[in-house]
C-alpha cells in the first residue's frame, strides 16, 4: 500500500464530507494505515479496497455496540456511518480520543474486557470462527511462494503447533461467543473517559480464553471463570498465528521479521 496515496485518499474523503484537513499524522502503519486528520480532528483508517468486507464488518460491530455501554471507540458522529471507497482504497472515519497518561492496570484491563464481552454476547450477527484464522495461517505456512524465507524446520514447527492446538482448543467444548479477536494492549486506548477497545475488524467467535490470550498475563487473574489450561493452549496458538503472519512476504509490520524470530523461540520453549 502506497502511504502517500493512502493519506491523500483519506484527506480527500474527509474533505468531501466537510471535514477539511491541512495535516495528517500517521499513528500506525502496517497492512492498514491509521491517521489523525487536523484541524477536523478525525481518525481515519485506510486499507486496500480488497478489505472492504472487513471494514464493513468492523463498522457494523461498532455501530451496534455504540447503542449500549460497551467500552469501544465510536465512529465520527459528524458523517454517515459507512465505508467510503475511493481510488482503490476504503476509508472509515472515527472519533479521535485524546490519550490519557493514566496506566491501565491489569484489573481495569480485565474489567474493560468483561464489559466488552457482555456487549458482544448480546449481538445477533454472523461472525467468523477463530478456527478460520487458524486455517488461514495453516494455508500460509503451506504456501512456500507466500512464505519463501521460512526455513523447513520452522515451517514444520508452525504447522504442527497450529494443527495440534487448534484441535486442543476446540475439543475442550467451552461456551463460545463473539470476541474482539485481538484485544492486545495496542488495541486498548487509555483515554480521558476510560479504557476503550479499537480495531474491531478482528471480531470472531470462540471461547473468552482466546481473547485473554492476547492480553498481558496478569489480566487473566482478574477475569472471572477462566479455564487456565485452555488459556495456555490459546496463548501458544495465537502466538503461532501471529508468527505466521510475520513470514508473509507481503507483511508490512515494522520490525516484523525480528519479532517472528523471537516468537519462534518462545513457541519452541512451549514444546
Amino acid at each position: 500500500m502506497a502511504t502517500t496515496h493512502a493519506v491523500a485518499v483519506a484527506r480527500s474523503v474527509a474533505s468531501s464530507l466537510d471535514l477539511p484537513s491541512r495535516n495528517a499524522i500517521i499513528l500506525h502503519e502496517s497492512n492498514r494505515i491509521t491517521l489523525r486528520l487536523l484541524p477536523c480532528d478525525v481518525l481515519a483508517r485506510v486499507s486496500p479496497v480488497t478489505d472492504h468486507d472487513a471494514a464493513r464488518f468492523e463498522l457494523e460491530i461498532a455501530r451496534r455496540l455504540a447503542g449500549g455501554e460497551s467500552p469501544v471507540a465510536v465512529l465520527d458522529p459528524r458523517v454517515p456511518p459507512r465505508v467510503y471507497e475511493h481510488e482503490g482504497y476504503v476509508v472509515t472515519l472515527w472519533r479521535y480520543y485524546e490519550p490519557s497518561t493514566r496506566t491501565i492496570s491489569p484489573a481495569d484491563y480485565a474489567a474493560t474486557l468483561v464489559r466488552l464481552h457482555a456487549g458482544l454476547r448480546d449481538l445477533d450477527l454472523p461472525a467468523p470462527h477463530f478456527t478460520d484464522r487458524v486455517e488461514r495461517a495453516q494455508r500460509l505456512v503451506a504456501d512456500r511462494d507466500r512464505t519463501p524465507d521460512l526455513v523447513d524446520a520452522d515451517r514444520e514447527l508452525l504447522d504442527s503447533t497450529l494443527r495440534t492446538l487448534r484441535h486442543a482448543v476446540t475439543e475442550r467444548a467451552r461456551a463460545e461467543q463473539i470476541l474482539h479477536g485481538e484485544p492486545h494492549p495496542g488495541n486498548l486506548l487509555s483515554t480521558r473517559t476510560g479504557p476503550l477497545f479499537t480495531d474491531l475488524e478482528t471480531c470472531c467467535r470462540g471461547p473468552v480464553e482466546f481473547d485473554l490470550a492476547h492480553a498481558p498475563e496478569e489480566v487473566a487473574g482478574h477475569y472471572p471463570g477462566v479455564d487456565h489450561d485452555l488459556l495456555r493452549a490459546c496463548r501458544t496458538l495465537t502466538l503461532a498465528v501471529a508468527t505466521t503472519w510475520r513470514w508473509d512476504r507481503d507483511d508490512r509490520l515494522p520490525d516484523g521479521r525480528r519479532l517472528a524470530a523471537e516468537w519462534l523461540g518462545r513457541i519452541r520453549g512451549h514444546d
